[in-house]
């Protein structure tokens, strides 16, 4: 039988938004939320399906996808323990356009939708949060695209584990190349190409379903400014 962690109020605290949550509405979280252990594809949120969860990443990621006619996807966003899977919910919206689930495995703390709204209606400091959060995300999605369509697969690479690496606070990154492929919108091939470079340049470290960060200074020259920009983001933005 597989036994749920325990949530705590630590657990709080590894969620940039759910960390500035005091006394009684830190309560009803603990009351109310679980701790969940994710696993890799996971789903989150099915398309145009109701949201039932709000879910905050500790020391998972979540990837926001789009899927095309033919089935081929392509990753659009994600979700680190910077903030919420629930940006649907933050714009008015039941539902999510798009389909979510867990990139690398982790922990995660959902709470139930109404409780999201009430927190977000009742608490001040929690909304405000949520509103730069959400005015972050955006940007990001601005400056991906730009990056996606004008830097080359391995600087995309080098950016996407840097991004990842930033979230799971961890090495070793659960990851196949096909995988990373969808995630950067590249063909297998450009991406088993990228982390060659990667590896002989001794930055990483990679075996099948893994990829593992050796030297993070090399990967941070490796990739192009789109990094420093996401890292700008929200360190203006999620700043109390």
């Amino acid at each position: 039988m597989r036994i749920e962690p325990l949530l705590t109020a630590q657990s709080l605290e590894q969620n940039s938004i759910l960390s500035v949550l005091t006394g009684g509405n830190a309560a009803a979280v603990l009351d109310t939320g679980k701790l969940v252990d994710l696993r890799t594809r996971q789903k989150i949120y099915d398309a145009d399906a109701t949201i039932h969860e709000a879910f905050f990443p500790v020391n998972s990621v979540l990837s926001v996808v789009t899927e095309m006619q033919d089935g081929g996807m392509i990753e659009i966003g994600t979700v680190g323990c910077e903030g919420v899977s629930a940006i649907p919910l933050l714009l008015g919206s039941k539902t999510s356009a798009n389909m979510s689930y867990c990139q690398v495995p982790g922990l995660a703390i959902s709470i139930p939708v109404n409780l999201f709204e009430v927190l977000a209606k009742s608490d001040h400091g929690f909304r405000s949060l949520l509103d730069r959060y959400l005015q972050a995300y955006i940007n990001l999605l601005g400056q991906l695209a730009a990056c996606n369509r004008l830097h080359s697969v391995l600087e995309r690479c080098a950016r996407w584990l840097l991004m990842t690496h930033d979230r799971v606070k961890h090495d070793d990154l659960p990851l196949t190349h096909e995988y990373l492929g969808m995630m950067l919108g590249s063909r297998r091939s450009g991406v088993t190409i990228a982390a060659a470079t990667l590896k002989t340049a001794g930055f990483i470290r990679h075996s099948p379903g893994h990829i593992t960060v050796i030297d993070r200074v090399g990967l941070e020259h490796a990739t192009c400014e789109c990094y420093l920009v996401a890292q700008k983001q929200f360190a203006g933005l999620l700043r109390s």
